[in-house]
């Protein structure tokens, strides 16, 4: 067995990326304050074709130095937008025909395998800030909530390695339809 070199992994340049099929879901990051966990779910959203990434609030965008050392160019192929307040995503990706799922532990929130995607619909996922979650106001007007079933002492996951669980999560229930 050898490792693959990159040429090898035939990966698309970014500008066939952006006209590629992407999957009908949207990573929102609620106020997130960590640049490295933005660059990180940027790479998140070019690895598994997420149609677009929402950043509000606090949350930095691109370019930033800090969001491209974990990025690595993904800024340039991933399709995002800046809006100020997380409810204004909410509310623009409701008039667009969106499923809202927050990713968060709430009073009423079901264990993340719980959840059975239709791949006929368009998802919205919103991880919120490191520190107080996703947006009160937003979670009152969710969907659907579904938390990441954990085992340890910590309360919580790292925002980026929560994104990537539940990305990978719905391709495999949804069957990695881009392949």
């Amino acid at each position: 067995m050898r490792k693959l070199k990159n040429e090898e992994l035939q990966r698309m340049d970014p500008e066939a990326f952006k006209v590629s099929k992407k999957m009908p879901w949207v990573i929102v990051l609620d106020n997130i304050r960590s640049m490295h966990n933005v660059g990180a779910t940027f790479r998140t959203a070019d690895a598994f074709r997420i149609e677009k990434i929402i950043l509000t609030g606090i949350t930095a965008q691109p370019p930033h130095r800090e969001i491209q050392k974990s990025a690595l160019g993904a800024t340039e192929s991933v399709t995002w937008e800046y809006l100020s307040k997380p409810m204004m995503a909410l509310e623009q990706l409701l008039s667009e025909g969106y499923q809202i799922i927050g990713i968060e532990q709430a009073d009423q929130s079901l264990p993340l395998d719980a959840f059975q995607p239709d791949p006929n619909k368009k998802y919205a996922f919103f991880f919120g800030n490191e520190v107080f979650g996703v947006t009160d106001e937003v979670i009152a007007n969710v969907d659907a909530c579904y938390e990441i079933p954990q085992f340890g002492t910590k309360h919580s996951l790292n925002i980026s390695v929560s994104v990537g669980v539940v990305i990978w999560d719905m391709f495999q229930k949804i069957g990695r339809p881009l392949l």
